[in-house]
């Protein structure tokens, strides 16, 4: 049985950890702090080592196997690290990971993120099945859109703003449901404004002012098709200190979803479980005009080898793939293989 973030943060506050967990899903920025805060307790309780295995298509999935039997150097308790970057396993994996969770070894977490995740694909696969048995599977589904508000509330209080239910209004139809983006204005309010009370246009003028450039503008730049200002964002973003890793999280969310809208059977159907706002459904919709369902792949498998590049795993440079990864995003017909 799965559970549930709330749930997860209140397992976290005992003195044990489970020997296996799994977080999942494609609210990005929710899935990353609960790993984070999974990695955080687990330096708190002595898991000191750390060990991290990126299964992309080339992975071996031995590895994980090795990475379970290999002796701490020190005698210190461990934390494997396990990413799936498209969410699949294969066979190997599917296998790998089962027999694993059937034997966990001691003094060793293993800690399985993936943030990209299907419902239809993955919950009721063998191996969900055995992590879920062995330790903690928290699926972090899309946070419905009258659900937004009351976390944006909370998420501004917690970084000390006071806001009133216009300036969180005005938020909400800034963000348009993106808790990433969302997280990142409200720190950067936090900084300029701090507890003092916060009214829509106090806020529409500090976030217009907080900066030049912005990851927003960089994704729409390049999903409206408009490869050049796409690449003087990036500058920009580049030149004002900010690092790839940091900016991946918007632009894969924003893939993902028209990987996912461009696949569909029924295109009215996915619009509506995406639960967008209007404008924003219009403006897919011309995007999705550019390219097929193939092409939204391709951008996916670069942003992954982005994603890779700027940890320092693999051959090339990070900031020239995610400039190419744009211009992809731009002009599909550039590169675009049959839908």
């Amino acid at each position: 049985m799965s559970a549930t973030l709330s749930q997860l943060h209140k397992h976290l506050a005992g003195s044990e950890l489970k020997p296996v967990y799994l977080i999942a899903g494609e609210e990005h920025l929710l899935v990353i702090e609960a790993a984070d805060a999974i990695r955080t307790r687990a330096r708190e309780l002595g898991f000191v080592e750390r060990e991290i295995l990126d299964a992309d298509q080339y992975f071996d999935w031995d590895a994980l196997a090795r990475a379970g039997a290999a002796m701490s150097l020190f005698a210190t308790k461990r934390v494997i690290d396990l990413r799936l970057p498209t969410g699949k396993t294969g066979r190997d994996g599917s296998a790998a990971i089962a027999e694993y969770c059937a034997k966990p070894p001691p003094d060793t977490v293993l800690l399985i993120t993936s943030l990209q995740w299907s419902k239809k694909d993955n919950e009721g696969a063998a191996w969900v099945g055995a992590v879920d048995k062995a330790g903690l599977y928290v699926p972090v589904w899309p946070m419905r859109l009258d659900e937004f508000p009351a976390w944006l509330a909370q998420r501004m209080s917690s970084r000390g703003l006071n806001p009133d239910r216009a300036a969180i209004a005005a938020l909400a139809e800034r963000v348009e449901g993106n808790t990433l983006a969302a997280a990142q204005e409200i720190d950067k309010l936090a900084l300029l404004h701090g507890s003092a009370p916060l009214d829509a246009q106090t806020l529409e003028d500090l976030v217009a002012d907080s900066a030049r450039f912005d990851v927003i503008k960089l994704v729409d730049a390049a999903l409206a098709g408009d490869a050049a200002r796409a690449a003087r964002v990036l500058a920009g973003l580049r030149a004002e200190g900010d690092a790839i890793p940091a900016l991946m999280g918007m632009i894969l969310y924003q893939l993902q979803i028209l990987a996912r809208l461009a696949a569909a059977p029924n295109l009215a159907n996915a619009f509506r479980s995406e639960r967008m706002w209007d404008a924003r459904e219009k403006f897919f919709r011309k995007v999705l005009g550019r390219a097929g369902s193939g092409h939204w792949e391709d951008c996916l498998v670069q942003a992954a080898r982005v994603d890779r590049l700027s940890k320092g795993r693999g051959i090339g440079d990070a900031w020239i793939e995610l400039e190419r990864l744009l211009v992809m995003i731009a002009q599909p017909q550039a590169f675009s293989r049959a839908g």
